[in-house]
């Protein structure tokens, strides 16, 4: 595990509890998790263990079968998603480096899931615009430069299905959002992007302390 939680809220001993007293993380995640830790402080980019059993759990309840994800970094997000869809499933990465996916492609071979993940490396963007307009994923995750955040929104929005699950990341943080004092680029960037889905009524909007703070946005 992380020296410290990404749930930064939380004391360690009841990060540790509340890992422990949902699904834990296997010895294929385990192992990703020591992986990505050895890369030193750019780890923290990883999704949390908790974060991630939520969103294999999540996927399995809306039934997702089409599912995509901005950001992949070493694939621990892409990984806990697969697991979620069922066997003829897809979920599309993503990212921009073939040295971080890389270490992830191992692990979703170990996993059994590589089948199911179509990693496009490439600005995400790009690849977003590249895809067909008509609404075809049920969930998506962003987890990427936060202010692009808006942008790879939309893109996301106008191809997700109605009923459709959008998962943001870092939308706490580490709590700088809420310091008025932080006035950094991109404590701004998210502040305003959590302002922008709060208020559009396309969606229903719930931000839950999970980790770093986790947006579910529902398409309507």
């Amino acid at each position: 595990m992380p020296d410290r939680p990404k749930s930064f809220h939380l004391e360690p001993a009841v990060h540790d509890y509340l890992v422990a007293h949902g699904t834990p993380p296997d010895e294929i995640q385990l192992g990703l998790i020591e992986e990505t830790r050895r890369l030193g402080s750019i780890s923290i980019m990883q999704i949390a263990p908790e974060q991630g059993a939520f969103m294999t759990l999540l996927a399995r309840a809306i039934g997702a079968r089409r599912a995509i994800e901005v950001g992949t970094f070493t694939g621990y997000s892409a990984l806990c998603l697969a697991r979620g869809l069922p066997e003829d499933g897809q979920l599309i990465c993503c990212d921009v480096s073939e040295e971080w996916t890389a270490i992830g492609r191992r692990y979703w071979e170990k996993a059994g899931v590589a089948h199911k993940i179509d990693l496009r490396i490439a600005p995400a963007i790009d690849t977003l615009r590249s895809l067909g307009q008509t609404p075809a994923f049920d969930l998506a995750f962003i987890d990427a430069d936060k202010p692009s955040y808006p942008d790879y929104y939309e893109e996301i929005l106008e191809r997700l299905r109605p009923g459709g699950l959008i998962l943001v990341d870092n939308v706490l943080w580490m709590g700088r959002v809420a310091d008025p004092t932080a006035g950094d680029d991109q404590t701004r960037a998210i502040r305003a992007f959590n302002r922008r889905v709060a208020d559009d009524k396309r969606v229903d909007c719930v931000m839950l302390p999970v980790s770093d703070g986790l947006t579910l946005l529902r398409k309507r």
